[in-house]
């Protein structure tokens, strides 16, 4: 059977789900009180994907990004799918919709980090047509790794 969820911003009834999915996806998780204040700033958008029917002991929030928008350069971050609904392409509809808002708010280069061992997670970006723009050493910790910066622009014709 397909997944059944759909994307919709955050809302303060999700806060406590976008924590436990942080927690569960990071080894530094962001606290509740940043999911709290993206509700009320202008310049960033919190994208969850939810389930249309709650299962899984009540939770429906699957997955969730941030992009915040700085002076029109769009920054990613907080890229996260339960385990459970990974595979599904739950994280690429997420993106696809991240960006397609952040194009209408005039954003045009869109950048992300990325772990430099997560090569499925490298793999997601490439596809949607980031390139790698460098590398920023021991950006991780927890465990230590070093970050791939990653940068999607406008391609002619789009």
């Amino acid at each position: 059977m397909m997944l059944q969820y759909h994307i919709r911003g955050l809302q303060p009834g999700d806060l406590e789900e976008a924590a436990a999915l942080e927690a569960e996806c990071f080894s530094m998780p962001w606290q509740y009180k940043a999911f709290e204040e993206i509700l009320t700033s202008k310049n960033r958008v919190y994208l969850a994907a939810v389930l249309d029917s709650p299962n899984d002991a009540g939770k429906k929030v699957i997955g969730g990004c941030v992009l915040t928008d700085i002076t029109g350069e769009g920054d990613i971050t907080n890229v996260a799918v339960r385990a459970g609904y990974r595979g599904q392409h739950v994280a690429t509809a997420l993106l696809q919709e991240l960006i397609r808002i952040g194009r209408l708010r005039g954003i045009h280069t869109f950048l992300l980090e990325v772990r430099r061992k997560n090569a499925a997670a490298i793999g997601l970006y490439e596809k949607l047509g980031f390139v790698s723009a460098g590398i920023r050493p021991n950006f991780y910790e927890k465990p230590k790794d070093d970050a791939v910066v990653m940068r999607l622009t406008e391609r002619q014709g789009d």
